[in-house]
């Protein structure tokens, strides 16, 4: 008889985690696969966020971003996951992936439209400090969107830095503190677009690029890449751009 596989145990607080956020993402949790939802800011986001993430990690670990799986065999986290909007295309790249959110509803939204899909991750209802306690390591770690939300940023950065293997890469993504998010990312999205219910960001949590540089510098991390992301409402799609980092940006870090 073979022997039940036991799950990783489950660590459902930490100090990173900001209860209030949680509770909020999980109000919402069975909309994250609705294009028209109130995630549809991450949906139109999305192309951009994949393209990048696929040649970051390429570029790291010298592979062709034109292959059909570049990113086979990489075993590779997405901390604060969701509903799985972005772990389900990276599976699809080739990566193995790890799913970890600390809202129980979005892991279990994530878990149905995976097996839905066919794809293989594992999503852990877990924190980032919880699967550093349970020793876990990983080649890359995708941290999108999510260090505006979190309570405790050093002790989450740190449990990141112990997440991520030597020779491993983090990309992260969040929002500039300037009077141009707030008009966009706040006024407009959530209160004259409605995308976002209203008090889904806190303008004064969002972070600086020179701010979040700064704290990956302490949590021993060295960045290497920076880059903004632009929206162009007549087109209605996102791109990268090398200059502007007013409102939305990505960041590449390693190990120091």
């Amino acid at each position: 008889m073979t022997a039940k596989k036991e799950k990783p145990a489950r660590i459902k607080s930490s100090a990173s985690v900001d209860e209030a956020e949680i509770a909020n993402f999980s109000a919402m949790a069975a909309t994250w696969w609705d294009p028209n939802g109130p995630f549809k800011p991450l949906h139109k986001l999305n192309p951009t966020r994949i393209s990048y993430v696929r040649d970051s990690l390429c570029h790291h670990f010298n592979r062709d971003a034109k292959y059909g799986l570049p990113l086979k065999d990489l075993r590779i986290l997405d901390i604060g996951c969701g509903g799985g909007l972005l772990s389900e295309p990276i599976a699809r790249l080739g990566a193995t992936m790890v799913g970890a959110d600390a809202s129980d509803k979005n892991i279990k939204t994530a878990q149905v439209h995976a097996d839905e899909m066919g794809i293989a991750i594992d999503y852990r209802n877990i924190t980032a400090e919880g699967l550093a306690a349970a020793g876990e390591k990983f080649d890359a770690i995708l941290n999108m969107e999510v260090i505006e939300h979190v309570a405790d940023i050093p002790s989450f950065l740190d449990a990141c830095h112990a997440l991520l293997k030597e020779d491993g890469c983090m990309v992260m993504s969040t929002l500039n503190r300037t009077a141009k998010s707030w008009a966009m990312a706040i006024a407009g999205a959530e209160y004259i677009m409605r995308w976002l219910p209203v008090g889904t960001h806190d303008w004064h949590k969002f972070l600086k690029p020179s701010e979040l540089v700064r704290a990956l510098g302490n949590s021993k991390f060295k960045t290497t890449d920076l880059k903004g992301m632009v929206y162009h409402p007549l087109a209605d799609q996102w791109s990268l751009d090398d200059k502007d980092f007013s409102v939305n940006y990505l960041v590449s870090a390693q190990n120091e």
